[in-house]
């Protein structure tokens, strides 16, 4: 795991601002950071004379000697690799290129697996790399630089065509750094304020993207810079079918993803929650190892304590545990860290919580086994049971959205029953009546339905993973993450249990009885109120941290660099209804303001 900036540029490169912009990404892995002076590139050059910078941060998880450093070069291939993440099944995949006579310099390098099998292969080899991960592939033969992310967007990967330079980064605020032009662009900021993220392939600022998951950019580096390829060597949507759910054939999936990612060379822990997605899968680990380390943080808030059902878990597996209580103090510090860690704006409040969480596990264990992509794997949200139950959708109700006060909600409690499943579905995560509160007119919402099957189930399946797991769920956990130098794996976030699933007809679903298929694995195991209460997550009391601290957060947003893009006269109408959805709306802005007053000086 690491992080990485880079130009390539047929001008000097000014190496003052990529040393600046490297202070920003050690907080992705401090292990190991190495550094190609003007790369012509010390062993290899691009014909035309483009300059290569490269930096590099490593957190050492496997093959821990210097072979396995980064950037790594092949002189035999002339290519060179940035490689950020893990490949799960780098072993199987450096056998079949030894078999072809391919010599290997490190022991058992993932990095050198993905960068000799894209040196002998191209691009066709990313499609056998299973794993999470961004890479950056120099072929200096063929003066081509290829951009690569991961099927699911695990992990980030940011870049910036400007005055024939080409800048990339796994960080975004260290790609700022390295950058002339930075303006905000207007969509994205409405974007944001709606949703409270933006999504690929746009970020924040004009002229910058994000490469999308599951994308490979392909760049010619001749005379000019210039993007020859865009295309995405995965889609979800090739694999629908109407299959009966298979126990065996599932149970097998799950067992095999997660001996996949206990593979480290460092000490690896479950983190132990207490739910139903961490229990089956420390119930699958403890077959496979005796005593396996379990790691949970309690929260001192007794409303989402969940210690009671942790020590019931261990009760029946015998584990190597360790417990830490955190105390969910919301003080301004711990705040501002929890936005500080990361490179783009995202208004999810469970950060905060997750950040303190692998902030803890830091001092014990370097990877964790987590559950996330549970949910969307087994229809764990109430979003996803509440759209597939047959509704009447009465026509007063748009009416009374349409007189629904823009300051007490964002009306999903209306729209959400709309016939249109489209409609339904973005009402659960866009805000356009805090757009009308903020007086921004114009603004096109994305669609974040994306299926176009008539199958209801499907469609909200493949919106699930597309929009809410790749642009969400794992923006929060690999930053606050990262930030703590913890490699997180979720054996539920896998191509193949996830193609499994998406190929399935919707009998195994109860949509009163969410998670069914993991309940019924563990069956045996847990008494009937182990498995019907109710859900908690991370989450913490924003409203009232947000509505008790009102007043400041008022007029440091008065008086901050958000005043400069968005009119906030009238959230102070916010604070006479001081609900969850307000408290959101007002932390959006907190997050923005604060987010927009660090790049400030980039």
């Amino acid at each position: 795991m690491c992080g990485f900036i880079g130009q390539v540029s047929n001008s000097l490169i000014d190496y003052n601002l990529v040393n600046k912009a490297n202070s920003h990404i050690i907080c992705r892995g401090p292990d190991q950071t190495k550094k190609l002076d003007n790369q012509k590139n010390s062993i290899i050059n691009f014909e035309n004379e483009f300059n290569v910078y490269q930096v590099f941060n490593r957190l050492s998880i496997l093959d821990l000697s210097e072979t396995a450093s980064q950037p790594m070069i092949s002189e035999e291939f002339e290519t060179s690799i940035l490689f950020n993440g893990e490949i799960y099944n780098h072993k199987e995949l450096r056998t079949y290129l030894e078999d072809l006579g391919i010599s290997f310099k490190s022991d058992h390098s993932d990095t050198e697996v993905a960068l000799l099998g894209l040196s002998k292969f191209g691009t066709n080899f990313i499609e056998k790399l299973k794993g999470q991960f961004s890479i950056v592939f120099f072929n200096y033969k063929n003066n081509q630089v290829y951009l690569i992310r991961d099927r699911l967007g695990q992990k980030p990967l940011f870049y910036s065509l400007q005055d024939n330079c080409l800048s990339f980064s796994s960080n975004l605020k260290a790609l700022l750094n390295i950058i002339e032009r930075k303006k905000i662009k207007e969509s994205s900021l409405n974007e944001y304020l709606s949703l409270g993220v933006v999504t690929s392939p746009n970020t924040l600022f004009e002229e910058i993207y994000k490469v999308r998951p599951s994308e490979v950019i392909i760049l010619d580096i001749d005379k000019e810079i210039s993007i020859k390829s865009k295309n995405l060597y995965w889609e979800l949507q090739h694999y629908s079918n109407n299959r009966d759910f298979d126990a065996k054939k599932f149970y097998k999936i799950l067992n095999d993803s997660l001996k996949k990612r206990l593979n480290a060379d460092v000490p690896v822990a479950n983190l132990l929650s207490g739910g139903i997605d961490s229990t089956l899968l420390l119930k699958l680990t403890s077959e496979h190892e005796s005593n396996p380390n379990t790691y949970s943080s309690i929260q001192s808030n007794k409303k989402y304590n969940e210690e009671k059902w942790i020590n019931e878990v261990l009760d029946v597996y015998k584990t190597t545990h360790v417990s830490n209580k955190i105390e969910y103090k919301i003080e301004r510090e711990k705040i501002i860290n929890s936005i500080d860690i990361f490179d783009e704006p995202y208004a999810d409040p469970s950060t905060f919580p997750s950040y303190l969480i692998y902030k803890s596990i830091s001092k014990e264990f370097k990877v964790a086994i987590t559950g996330d992509g549970g949910d969307e794997l087994s229809n764990g949200y109430n979003r996803v049971n509440y759209l597939l139950k047959k509704k009447t959708f009465h026509k007063y109700l748009k009416l009374l959205y349409k007189i629904y006060p823009k300051y007490l909600g964002s009306g999903n409690f209306f729209l959400r029953n709309d016939n249109n499943i489209k409609n339904a579905y973005n009402s659960y995560f866009h805000d356009l009546n805090f757009l009308k509160v903020l007086k921004i007119k114009n603004y096109q919402p994305k669609n974040l339905f994306l299926g176009e099957t008539k199958n209801i189930y499907k469609d909200i399946f493949l919106s699930e993973y597309l929009f809410y797991l790749n642009e969400c769920m794992h923006l929060k956990v690999d930053r606050t993450s990262m930030a703590s130098s913890v490699e997180a794996r979720s054996p539920y976030v896998d191509t193949d249990l996830v193609e499994y699933m998406y190929s399935l007809n919707q009998n195994h679903l109860d949509i009163n009885n969410s998670k069914k298929i993991f309940k019924e694995i563990l069956s045996s195991d847990f008494s009937d109120e182990f498995y019907d209460r109710k859900k908690m997550g991370f989450v913490f009391n924003l409203e009232d941290w947000v509505f008790k601290n009102f007043k400041k957060i008022l007029k440091e947003l008065e008086n901050g660099e958000i005043s400069n893009y968005v009119d906030i006269r009238k959230i102070k109408y916010l604070n006479l209804w001081k609900s969850r959805i307000n408290g959101l709306r007002i932390w959006k802005l907190y997050f923005l303001n604060y987010y927009l007053k660090s790049i400030k000086s980039l």
